[in-house]
């Protein structure tokens, strides 16, 4: 099925301005199709002008739908004696007088014709299906009113509003809760919808009759609903936009859609829905995430006291070997600390493993013996990747470099750079690493499978057991340094 932007590039001649207008009045349908209890899809013409194209469509949540199939995409050929083309060529609402069977389905259809600027850029053909039709109440009947004061309104060219928009994801729908105001602002109806979320508010008695503006400053404290002007606006229906307002214990949105006729100010349609359940949602949120940046917060603190510690010891034993496993121990547990502390400033639990890479590097030189003779380089991006992820990567750079830095330049002449280089490239959904460097090389018989070093059997077992990856170490030549490439499950891809 084409999307909207596919059909108006492919089939029409309509301007930027045109494709803008079209895209606002979609923003709003939804609430058109559940106040007409019907299906909308909207027409555009063809460029020669042979027919219309099926650009959108619009099914109602408050009634059964007319359309078994999507109709997108479909084109329609017409003339001026059909009901789109007299409604683009007269630029007026029309209804058929007799009702369509579809299906054994009585449908009755309405063509509207869409003016911007004066001028119709397009159809609407509104189709309600009668068997869902019954008796009208009076929330029915004034649902279908509202309908056709915005139908109206789309006919005249003073819908949509290019006013500003809902920034709320979680704007108000008909069904949430429905009042109609006059042009003063006070209720004409309610929906019982409406009624209830207002009681929780505090409404004792009904919403019918009372200034929406008044009653709000009445039971809302000053601190929790907006502006004086953005308050008399949006309540009073003069605005097209929403607010949020609420108690200590509960919250509601409201949004103002006005109605105008024949360019005056008749009233508007008033959406409230209560949101007192999503932000309390949202504050447990922010405070779990800012308890897990307090506990990776605490987590590197405690871990940098564990470096602290073993480097304390280190300095009390004799042994040199005894000496260089703890120093070994503190930059493997630094490692983790730089990581839990990055992730303790992250807003998600994700982090950018690029600067945890430079920094490790970092480490790993400054502590060496080599201090400022060995360059650290990375070539590629990581990207985010989650904190378990990170940990495990960040031993398994740690160790590699660390392995460069001993055994690759352990011969170093004083006067000598050593380089070491961490290349990343993404390709197919898989992360290809490899960190190499210009040192000596790895010994002619050098076996990974048969090696004892418990840097690379750290790295071995970190990549192939939590990365779900691949681990291989070469040396290109003699004297011409190591190679170590690895191959992991890219980012995106991990779980």
């Amino acid at each position: 099925m084409p999307s909207f932007s596919e059909v108006v590039r492919t089939h029409t001649r309509l301007t930027g301005a045109d494709v803008v207008w079209l895209q606002l009045l979609q923003a709003d349908w939804q609430i058109i199709a559940d106040l007409s209890f019907a299906d909308l899809v909207l027409w555009l013409p063809d460029r020669d002008g042979s027919g219309f194209w099926a650009a959108a469509q619009m099914r109602p949540t408050t009634g059964p739908t007319a359309y078994v199939d999507d109709v997108v995409g479909i084109f329609a050929p017409t003339d001026e004696h059909s009901l789109l083309g007299r409604a683009w060529s007269s630029g007026r609402v029309v209804r058929e007088g007799d009702p369509e069977w579809r299906d054994e389905v009585p449908v009755r259809t309405e063509a509207i014709p869409v003016v911007r600027a004066g001028a119709v850029i397009g159809v609407i053909e509104r189709q309600t299906n009668l068997l869902g039709v019954r008796t009208p109440s009076r929330l029915e009947l004034t649902y279908l009113q509202t309908a056709g004061d915005l139908t109206q309104m789309i006919a005249a060219g003073d819908f949509p509003a290019t006013a500003q928009r809902s920034d709320h994801a979680d704007s108000p729908r008909v069904g949430d809760g429905f009042l109609r105001v006059d042009s003063a602002g006070h209720v004409v109806y309610a929906s019982p919808n409406a009624q209830s979320v207002y009681r929780r508010l505090g409404l004792s008695g009904d919403l019918t009759g009372l200034s929406l503006p008044d009653l709000v400053r009445d039971l809302v404290p000053a601190r929790r609903r907006p502006d004086e002007e953005t308050l008399s606006a949006v309540l009073g229906g003069r605005a097209h936009r929403d607010v949020e307002i609420g108690g200590d214990e509960v919250s509601l949105i409201v949004r103002s859609v006005p109605l105008r006729t024949d360019g005056e100010h008749i009233g508007a349609l008033i959406l409230v829905r209560d949101v007192t359940d999503l932000r309390r949602r949202d504050r447990e949120l922010v405070t779990k995430d800012a308890t897990i940046r307090e506990i990776h917060h605490r987590v590197k603190n405690n871990l940098q006291t564990v470096a602290a510690l073993l480097r304390l010891q280190a300095r009390r034993i004799g042994s040199d070997e005894a000496k260089a496993a703890l120093e070994e121990a503190v930059r493997r547990v630094g490692s983790i600390a730089i990581v839990h502390e990055t992730l303790s400033l992250a807003v998600e639990e994700t982090v950018e493993f690029d600067e945890i890479a430079d920094r490790l590097g970092g480490m790993v030189t400054d502590v060496s013996a080599l201090t400022g003779r060995v360059h650290v380089r990375r070539d590629g991006s990581f990207g985010a990747m989650s904190s378990e992820a990170a940990n495990a990567l960040a031993m398994v750079l740690t160790e590699l470099m660390q392995n460069a830095v001993e055994h690759g330049f352990s011969t170093l002449a004083i006067d000598d750079v050593g380089a070491i280089t961490v290349t990343v490239r993404e390709l197919v959904g898989r992360l290809h690493v490899t960190v190499s460097d210009d040192g000596a090389g790895l010994p002619e018989d050098f076996s990974l499978d048969g090696s004892t070093n418990l840097g690379l059997s750290i790295v071995r077992t970190l990549v192939e057991s939590e990365l779900g990856g691949q681990l291989e170490l070469t040396s290109p030549g003699v004297d011409r340094g190591t190679r170590a490439e690895i191959d992991i499950p890219a980012p995106s891809t991990m779980p």
